[in-house]
C-alpha cells in the first residue's frame, strides 16, 4: 500500500484533510489541539508509520536543494544528465544554495534528508518520491516533463514543436519517405517527438507509413537495430528523424556500413545538439533543446518557492526547441 493511500486513510478515520495529517506529522503549529488529537489517535489506531524521508526533507535547511536523476547505465556519459547537473550546479552556486545529488533507481526515495527543496530531472520511476515531497509540503519542481496535476511545478522542453520543425524541414527539402526512430516511449519526451513527427504528416495530408516508425530506447544498440531494419525495407527512407543525437550518430554508422552516404543517399536529423555530433563523419543537423536553461530556470523557480512566505501559484513553463541546420540533410 502506498504512502499516499495510508495518509488518506488516516485523514478519513480522523475526519480531517490529508493536508492536516501531513501538518500533524511534521509538527506544524497551525493545527488545532482538537484536530491534532484526532489525527494522533487515528495514527495510533492504524499503526501508521510516516514517511521519514519526506519528513526530514520538509524540515531541512532552506539553503540546500536536492537534484534527483533517474539512474541508468552510462549516466555520467550522458549528455542530458551532464547538462542538467551543470545547469543546476551553476544556478545553485549563483543563488548560494548547497546541492545534493541523488541517483534514483525508481525503487527508493531521495536520501537527501537535509534538503529544503527538491528538483526532479525527470519523473520516470520517481512518482512515489514526488508524492512524498508534496505530502510533506516540500518545495519541488519537475524538469523535462509536463504533469497534468495542477499543483506540480514543471519546467520542460516543447518536444512536439521541436520534432515538427525537423520533419517540416525534411518535407520542404522534398522528402516524403521520412522515417522516425523513437526514443524510449515510456518517457514523455519520446512520446511528444513521435506526436510531432505524425502531426506534420497529418498537416500536409500525407499518409503515415507504419513501417517507417521504429521504436528505440535512446541507446546506441537500439538505434543500430532500428536503422538496419529501415534499410532492409523494400523501399528504404530517403530521410530519418531520430529522437536523439546519440542514436543518430549510431544510425549514420550503420548507413555507412551498408555502403551508403549521408546526406547523398539518406538525410538524417537528430535531437539534442550534442557537441560531439559536430565531429563525426558529417556535421549533424539537429534540434537543440535548451537543457542548461531548463535546469537553471527550474533551480531559480525552486529557490523562489522556498523563499516565499506564502505558497506561489504552480508554474508550468515550456521552453522552445530550435532546429540547427548543418550538413546531414540534402534537397531531393
Amino acid at each position: 500500500m502506498t504512502e499516499k493511500i495510508r495518509i488518506e486513510e488516516v485523514a478519513r478515520l480522523a475526519g480531517v484533510s490529508p493536508t492536516t495529517v501531513s501538518r500533524v506529522i511534521n509538527n506544524f503549529p497551525t493545527v488545532t489541539k482538537a484536530n491534532r488529537a484526532k489525527v494522533e489517535q487515528a495514527i495510533q489506531q492504524l499503526n501508521f508509520k510516516p514517511n521519514i524521508i519526506a519528513q526530514r526533507l520538509a524540515k531541512g535547511k532552506s539553503d540546500t536543494i536536492a537534484l534527483v536523476i533517474p539512474r541508468y547505465e552510462g549516466i555520467f556519459f550522458s549528455f542530458y544528465a551532464n547538462q542538467i547537473i551543470r545547469g543546476v550546479g551553476v544556478a545553485a552556486e549563483n543563488l548560494k544554495l548547497d546541492l545534493l545529488l541523488h541517483l534514483s533507481s525508481g525503487r527508493d526515495e531521495p536520501s537527501a534528508m537535509m534538503a529544503g527543496g527538491i528538483l526532479f530531472a525527470d519523473i520516470i520511476g520517481n512518482k512515489k518520491a514526488l508524492e512524498g515531497a508534496q505530502q510533506a509540503g516540500l518545495a519541488s519542481v519537475v524538469m523535462n516533463c509536463l504533469l497534468e496535476d495542477p499543483q506540480v511545478n514543471c519546467v520542460y522542453i516543447d518536444n512536439n514543436k521541436g520534432a515538427q520543425q525537423a520533419v517540416e524541414y525534411l518535407l520542404n527539402l522534398g522528402h516524403v519517405n521520412v522515417a522516425h526512430i523513437t526514443g524510449d516511449l515510456k518517457s514523455q519526451s519520446a512520446q511528444q517527438r513521435l506526436e510531432g513527427y505524425k502531426a506534420i504528416f497529418q498537416k500536409h495530408g500525407i499518409k503515415i507509413k507504419d513501417p517507417l516508425i521504429v521504436e528505440g530506447d535512446y541507446s546506441r544498440p537500439s538505434a543500430r537495430k532500428a536503422m538496419a531494419a529501415l534499410l532492409d525495407l523494400k523501399t528504404p527512407p530517403t530521410a530519418v528523424f531520430i529522437a536523439s543525437d546519440d542514436m543518430a550518430e549510431e544510425a549514420i554508422a550503420v548507413i555507412l556500413e551498408h555502403g551508403l552516404k549521408v546526406p547523398q543517399d539518406i538525410s538524417v536529423i537528430g535531437f539534442d545538439d550534442n557537441p560531439i555530433c559536430l565531429y563525426g563523419s558529417v556535421a549533424l543537423t539537429t534540434v537543440r533543446q535548451p537543457l542548461i536553461e531548463m535546469a537553471a530556470k527550474a533551480t531559480s523557480l525552486l529557490h523562489k518557492i522556498m523563499s516565499s512566505k506564502t505558497t506561489p501559484p504552480p508554474t508550468k513553463m515550456a521552453l522552445p526547441a530550435q532546429l540547427i541546420i548543418r550538413d546531414s540533410c540534402r534537397q531531393i
